[in-house]
This record gives structure tokens, sequence and C-alpha cells, in this order.
């Protein structure tokens, strides 16, 4: 008996909507990290992306806890001598909340080109609203892998068609 081992073109992709609103950032950064790699799938694969989309909505209203607000510090470099800037997290949820959980997310994720294209399929809105709807409703499991199985027959019956083909020809 064979292992299974997942490919690029057999992966089926989901799509999970998490609601931030009142919720602390470490336990929707730690669930979103989790869903896009793919580890809540039998199929995971450390070097194969396997993981699913994932939309966070409400990050304007997350939480931290503590005195992390006025003490967590949020640095970039604009490049040049000198040019480090430091935000407080409070700041940076007044100006911009969809960066405090982008961040949050892609320190949770690998450091490579697996990783980026795992944080590629995150996507995060400061309020309720996103653009995803038909892609989140769409996404049963049991009929995507209806689908894919479908397809995969579809393609060998081409196959062995193509191959009888060819051999009548040659006979």
């Amino acid at each position: 008996m064979d292992s299974f081992v997942p490919t690029a073109g057999t992966v089926v992709r989901q799509w999970h909507v998490i609601d931030a609103d009142g919720k602390v950032l470490g336990r929707i950064a730690t669930e979103a990290a989790r869903l896009l790699q793919g580890k809540h799938k039998a199929v995971y694969t450390p070097h194969i992306d396997t993981g699913d989309h994932v939309v966070v909505v409400n990050a304007a209203r997350i939480r931290l806890t503590g005195r992390k607000p006025e003490q967590k510090l949020y640095r970039y470099h604009s490049g040049f001598e000198g040019g480090l800037r430091e935000e407080r997290a409070k700041d940076v949820m007044a100006k911009n909340p969809v960066r405090v959980v982008e961040e949050a997310v892609r320190g949770m994720l690998p450091k490579t080109k697996i990783g980026e294209a795992m944080w590629r399929k995150l996507k995060v809105y400061a309020d309720g609203q996103h653009p995803h709807q038909a892609q989140v409703t769409g996404s049963n499991p049991a009929k995507a892998a209806a689908r894919s199985s479908a397809k995969t027959a579809d393609k060998a019956q081409a196959r062995t068609k193509k191959t009888n083909d060819n051999k009548r020809e040659v006979a």
C-alpha cells in the first residue's frame, strides 16, 4: 500500500471566516496561522502549501491584554540612516487595525517562500464587511471533494480513451 502525499493540484482549499470582535489578538492569530498552514487537515505536509484561505473581520474590535496597548511597539525602517520608526500598539490600532492582525499572523508563519504563499491567502478587514462572501458560502468540503474526484476521473477516462485510440491506429 502506497502512502498518499498531496501535490499542489490535489489540495482542496476552503474559505474560513474568523470574527475578531472582542477576542484576544494572539488567539485569533494562532487560529488563522493554523488554518493558513493546513495543520487542521489530515493531508498536512510541511513542504507543501496545504492551507486554506482565511478572512478575518472586525479587526478594529480586537483586544490586547494587559499593558500591551501602551508597551507593545511596532517598528519599521525607512531605509535611510536613522530611519527606524516606532509606534505603540494603541496608535497603530487607531490608524490601521488591519496591520496589527496581519503582523501577528505573519510572525507565526514560516519565513520561506511557502510562508509567503500562505500569507497571501490571509484577508483582514477592519469592519464586518468583506467581498469574499461568494467564496465562503461556496466552500462546501463535500462538494469540493466530489468536484475534485470527478475531474480526476474525467482526466483518467480521457487518458484511457486516448491510449485506446492510439492502439487502434497502430493495430
